[in-house]
């Protein structure tokens, strides 16, 4: 099989397409350009396309498939007759769409801020800045319906998730962990540094599509001026 991924048996009826081990964004990019691939060759037995960091897995009905031979194997069989990867048709940039989320930083909101800025050596201004400065990428969705991984924080503000996790944290919390950045859609239990907190509704059952953001989409943050529970 000629692809420059691995597959893996991912139960009985999905597959694991595995193009490496890092979490870094050339490897994130091409599991986001490979799930637009697939996208756009679609067979009817395909029901899913999840990426994560640095896999892509394929939910199959195996029901849809020819019977008297091993379904997954069919599956294998039809991925490596794509030539993924190596096709003109494999987009070279998957853009999707773009989002500006604005957030309260500090105060109630964020009551990790000032040991972020600690941690960093950074005024907790520049703290801020640093953090609405770069434009993200939703590396996944996981830990929660709707749950964003975001992918570009600047280093500087690379922070450890706490030791032991609080038991709440606010729907529309922002965090910080290690070097993501990611969006609480609800409230729960979670370990990131929490610096601020925005009204955005990252999932709603009801709405379709119920997660506002999706894998490959854009994200900004701008700061709302006054913290809530900020004194003035």
């Amino acid at each position: 099989m000629n692809t420059n991924f691995s597959i893996e048996s991912l139960g009985e009826d999905a597959l694991l397409l595995r193009l490496g081990n890092d979490l870094d964004d050339a490897t994130n990019a091409r599991v986001h350009r490979l799930a637009a691939d697939l996208n756009a060759r679609r067979p009817p037995w395909l029901l899913d396309i999840i990426p994560a960091y640095a896999t892509l897995a394929l939910c199959i009905d195996i029901a849809a498939l020819e019977s008297g031979d091993d379904p997954l194997k069919q599956a294998r069989t039809w991925i490596a007759a794509q030539n993924l990867e190596s096709d003109d048709r494999c987009p070279s940039a998957v853009n999707g769409r773009s989002h500006v989320i604005k957030v309260t930083y500090g105060g109630t909101d964020g009551p990790d801020l000032d040991a972020v800025a600690t941690h960093a050596g950074l005024r907790i201004a520049d703290v801020i800045a640093h953090h609405c400065a770069v434009e993200y990428r939703v590396a996944m969705l996981g830990f929660l319906p709707g749950f964003p991984y975001l992918m570009g924080l600047d280093e500087a503000l690379t922070t450890p998730r706490h030791a032991t996790p609080r038991l709440h944290v606010a729907a529309g919390s922002v965090g910080i962990a290690g070097a993501q950045t990611g969006i609480y859609p609800r409230s729960g239990p979670g370990g990131w540094q929490i610096i601020g907190r925005t009204d955005a509704v990252l999932f709603d059952s009801a709405r379709d599509p119920p997660a506002l953001l999706a894998p490959g989409d854009r994200v900004r943050f701008v700061a709302v001026d006054q913290p809530r529970g900020a004194t003035a």
